[in-house]
This record gives structure tokens, sequence and C-alpha cells, in this order.
């Protein structure tokens, strides 16, 4: 018996030996890899061919269901400018309607009646923009009295995209090699690439253009030219 109890005792001892040996060690870490992260800016410009712009009726009466309808007839007329001028129906779309009662007063501070102001705005894609300034004074003649915010676009930017994405990678590859020989590095592996389009449009607000002009020219509208610019972000491995 004093023989198993022996046994037993140099088990469990070994058994505590053994759960205070050394741990396995883990694999050691591996150092971070250094970068160098360069910004390159890329642009191209394009000519517009497209026009987005917003033409409304505005009118004014003491009596609302006369001034809707007034406000419905100029309305219709321009809508039919519009198409004479060979905008498609694809093309026109209403964006707002509203009608509004106005209260007036005295200089003594009484009311003296009311006013009812009705707004309709049709938002118009051109596509001939040769033609906008005539546009323009088209429906003008037909009643439109609010027009403002022109904004000039390309219809497929996509190749100009392009080219000021291979602008930017190549601009950001420059630099990261006269910082790498400045430094005296090497460029190793590309670790990340990143980038952001960014495409400012120009805007026309409102009918002008001139001032002078004769009365029977046409608006003067200069399209001028589009910008789209990328950058990029790319992180070199150094060694």
């Amino acid at each position: 018996m004093r023989t198993k109890i022996l046994i037993f005792t140099l088990l469990a001892f070994a058994l505590v030996l053994s759960a205070c040996g050394p741990a396995v060690m883990s694999q050691a870490a591996q150092p971070a890899a250094r970068t160098l992260n360069v910004n390159g800016l890329g642009s191209a410009y394009l000519t517009p061919d497209i026009a987005y712009i917003y033409v409304g009726v505005h009118t004014e009466g003491s009596v609302a269901s006369e001034t809707v309808e007034q406000n419905k007839t100029q309305t219709n007329a321009v809508l039919e400018a519009l198409k004479k001028a060979g905008v498609e129906e694809k093309d026109l779309r209403t964006i707002n309607f509203s009608i509004w009662p106005s209260q007036q007063y005295s200089p003594e501070g009484k009311v003296t009646g009311t006013v009812y102001m009705v707004d309709n705005t049709v938002y118009v894609t051109v596509r001939d923009l040769d033609g906008l300034g005539d546009l323009l004074d088209d429906v003008i003649a037909a009643g439109a009295n609010s027009i403002n915010s022109i904004q000039f676009d390309v219809a497929d930017k996509s190749a100009a995209v392009k080219e000021a994405r291979a602008k930017a990678v190549e601009d950001a590859k420059k630099q990261a090699q006269e910082l790498a020989d400045a430094a005296g590095l090497k460029l190793g592996e590309i670790q990340s690439i990143s980038f952001y389009d960014n495409s400012p449009y120009p805007m026309f607000e409102g009918k002008g253009g001139g001032g002078g002009m004769a009365a029977d020219s046409s608006v003067s509208i200069q399209p001028g030219q589009l910008t789209i610019s990328v950058s990029v972000n790319i992180a070199y491995e150094i060694k």
C-alpha cells in the first residue's frame, strides 16, 4: 500500500514540475514595414457639350384662381418655346409648383389686401449649346421671368477621368522617386493606392452677358472649359 502511495506521489510531483516548465516561445514579431506616402495630382480639360438650367414663371394677383390660370398659360407657352428650340420631352422636368398668400399693409400697418404668388419651375437639359443664347431669348419672350443656375457639363467624362488618373499616378511616382533618391533610399513594392475625383463645374447665374448688346442680340453665354481633377495617394515600401 505504501508503495502505491509513493508512486502516486511521484506522479503528482512530476505533473507539477511539467506545468512549471519553460513555456513554448512564440515566434518573434515581424518588424513593421517602412513606407513612403505620396500624393499625386492630375487634371484634364474638356469643352462642355451640355447645360442644365432652371426656367420659371412667377405670377402675382389678388385672386388665387386667376393667378394660377395666368401662371399656367405662361408656363405652357414657355414649354412650347423650349420644344420648338429642340428640347425633348425627356429633358423637361417640373421641379416646383407653389402658391402662397402675401398680405399687404398700408403705411399705418393695416392690412389692405392679399396678393397670391404662384411659381412654376422647370429643370431643363440643353444639349445644343450653340443655340443656348437664342433659347433663353425665346423662353423669356414666351413668359419666363425666372432663369438661374445654368450648370455646364460634359455628357461623357470617362476618357478625361482616365487621363487625369494616369497623370496623377505619374505625378505620385515621380515624387516618390525624387524623395527616395534625396534620402538615399530605394523604393519597394506599392503597399496601397487610393484616389479621389474632384470635378468642379463653372456656374452661370441668371440672364445676362454684355450689358450693352443690341436688343436683337441673343443672350451671351460662355461655357468656358471644365476641369477634371484627380488626386491619388500611394504608399511605397522603402528599403
